[in-house]
């Protein structure tokens, strides 16, 4: 089906919806890059014009990817939940907007649609909002997700310690984490990504965490980010596996390219909820995604990265996760381009991943040749803390000696907690004051002793 719209006298015709989505697009490289986006500020205005006059069942009637041949396409349809979508099936793209803006529209009503949402719906909204549209929508919805801490609470910001290590030494893993630690960092999660995908390594690295864990007594969970079917092969031999890690992309091919598909995923979930090392209703997944995964995979079909980005939010919202994360600006300059790009693609990464119903972090990040640098970052981490993000990941100096990156560093979660006022998870803030790591007001303390002391007496260290 062709759209079109009119500005002052010139006609813009759209072949169909996926042309006509790419074209509403804020500009973004990966978008130049794959030929599909707009020729100019003018072209792209028009096409947000007619995709503001679109009803959202347009999107039940015209697929970008044919479920015939797509199992995330088949996935979504099987998601749409058609009582949920009546609350707001009468309205076009733009009423959907100005609904969502609405002071009375909050965590009740969002909650109600959640599944009666396609990710192509979430996707076109955010199209045609400014950064404080997305900013004011996102605040309003929580999504709480639970393992030995509760994530996700309106008005807190979780962390995840990420203690990378070139080698997965694990003298260097251990280190770190505890350097995170220290800094209050790790209430999300304690994640590592391993340098090799071994099955020995990742037995290794997941029980050096659970011991780090188990000794001092910290109310997280662990996580080595290997591929799922390491940690299938993992789990089978009983290893202390608390989350499943997982990236995963917005079509079939391009998550063949990172050799999973829907029934591997929740072979891996069951296995997990086998080990019963959380509650029975724990969530147990952890997933990241990224805008231009597909694009760099040639797997996105002519749709444009940010609406193949919400595509892969139906994959993680069909398995419960405790943890979502953008990597948003770690592909690299090819898919956003500079600062201003990334910012605006986290900020859209978020509200989408939160109306989906994800529990959504991202990891507030940019390659060392991208146009970025650490005020952006800075930038981002404010804006998404007033947006209520989930959670972030920090490393030692904002710089990842393992993935070779700039994220955020566990300073810049202080400044959070003590300046933005966003404490942790309630049960790691408890144990932060019981170790003596801060005090009554949440404020770090200079002189650890209690946590200090404990860390002496581990023998993981000589590992």
């Amino acid at each position: 089906m062709a759209y079109q719209t009119t500005i002052e006298q010139t006609v813009f015709r759209f072949d169909d919806l996926k042309q006509l989505m790419a074209k509403a697009t804020p500009e973004r490289s990966g978008d130049q890059l794959a030929g599909i986006a707009a020729d100019g500020p003018v072209e792209r205005l028009a096409a947000q014009m007619a995709l503001a006059d679109l009803p959202l069942k347009a999107f039940l009637s015209e697929e970008l990817i044919s479920s015939d041949e797509d199992e995330v396409s088949q996935l979504i349809a099987e998601q749409h939940d058609e009582k949920a979508f009546s609350a707001i099936s009468s309205l076009t793209v733009g009423e959907f907007r100005e609904w969502l803006l609405k002071p009375e529209t909050g965590q009740r009503q969002l909650e109600a649609v959640t599944y009666g949402l396609t990710p192509e719906m979430v996707a076109a909204v955010s199209k045609i909002m400014r950064v404080q549209d997305l900013i004011t929508v996102a605040a309003k919805r929580e999504v709480v997700t639970r393992f030995r801490s509760t994530i996700g609470l309106k008005g807190r910001l979780s962390t995840r310690n990420q203690p990378n290590h070139p080698t997965d030494d694990s003298y260097g893993i251990a280190a770190s984490a505890i350097d995170g630690l220290l800094m209050g960092s790790g209430d999300a999660v304690i994640g590592v990504n391993p340098a090799t995908d071994a099955t020995e390594d990742y037995i290794r690295i997941v029980s050096l965490l659970d011991e780090l864990r188990s000794r001092l007594a910290i109310p997280t969970q662990t996580c080595c980010l290997g591929h799922v079917t390491t940690a299938i092969r993992a789990m089978e031999k009983a290893a202390p596996v608390d989350l499943v890690f997982q990236s995963v992309a917005g079509s079939q091919k391009a998550n063949d390219g990172f050799g999973v598909n829907l029934a591997i995923l929740k072979e891996a979930h069951d296995a997990a909820r086998g080990l019963k090392r959380g509650a029975p209703d724990a969530n147990l997944m952890y997933f990241e995604t990224g805008q231009g995964a597909a694009l760099s995979a040639d797997a996105h079909f002519g749709v444009d990265q940010q609406t193949m980005e919400v595509r892969a939010y139906a994959v993680a919202r069909q398995f419960s996760p405790l943890l979502v994360n953008t990597v948003v600006g770690f592909i690299g300059p090819e898919y956003l381009f500079n600062g201003k790009q990334i910012i605006r693609a986290g900020l859209e990464d978020h509200f989408c991943g939160k109306l989906m119903g994800l529990p959504m972090g991202v990891d507030v990040c940019y390659t060392n040749h991208a146009d970025a640098d650490q005020e952006d970052m800075d930038t981002l981490l404010t804006l998404l803390c007033a947006a209520n993000v989930n959670f972030v990941i920090t490393v030692p100096g904002a710089d990842d000696i393992m993935l070779n990156y700039q994220s955020l560093s566990h300073h810049d979660a202080v400044y959070c907690r003590e300046t933005l006022h966003r404490p942790p998870a309630p049960e790691f803030e408890e144990w932060l004051r019981e170790v003596g790591l801060t005090d009554t007001a949440g404020m770090l303390r200079d002189g650890p002793a209690q946590l200090t002391s404990r860390i002496s007496e581990l023998s993981l260290l000589g590992a």
